[in-house]
């Protein structure tokens, strides 16, 4: 696990953004076992242009898209997870020897934005990559939206 303990070698690359009390490294995703994409119950919302980009990177087409991947809930429609025996994942985790994202260069916007929502601060245990601003912790550069 990358621990996130104040050296500043360790902090370069770190993304602040505004509006947020903490940064997050990138760096950390490598050895995290993607923490963010298993566990609760979540939902990850895609919209139709999304679904179109995930299905061209996956060589499928939309129809088969949704009907393997997606499920309706009310009138949107979310990536579907899995049950792995100690919790739910993300069909699109892959959990071989590396663990990855299938589709991590077209991931859905909800995903890129990640831990950056606004409805919540992922907790340390979740999220290896969270780094507290204080002033030990320099501003690293600040990003826009995802």
């Amino acid at each position: 696990m990358t621990s996130c303990n104040g050296n500043k070698d360790q902090l370069t690359g770190i993304i602040w953004k505004s509006g947020f009390d903490f940064g997050f490294n990138p760096a950390a995703c490598k050895t995290c076992g993607g923490r963010c994409c298993r566990g609760e119950s979540g939902r990850v919302w895609v919209d139709a242009a999304e679904i179109r980009e995930i299905a061209r990177f996956l060589g499928t087409n939309t129809v088969d898209l949704m009907q393997s991947h997606l499920q309706r809930i009310d009138n949107r429609l979310s990536i579907r997870e899995q049950w792995d025996g100690e919790g739910f994942r993300c069909v699109f985790l892959e959990c071989g020897a590396e663990v990855r994202c299938a589709i991590y260069p077209v991931r859905p916007r909800q995903c890129r934005q990640y831990p950056f929502w606004s409805r919540c601060r992922p907790p340390a245990e979740e999220c290896p990559g969270i780094v507290s601003r204080t002033p030990e912790v320099p501003g690293g550069r600040d990003v826009a939206g995802g």
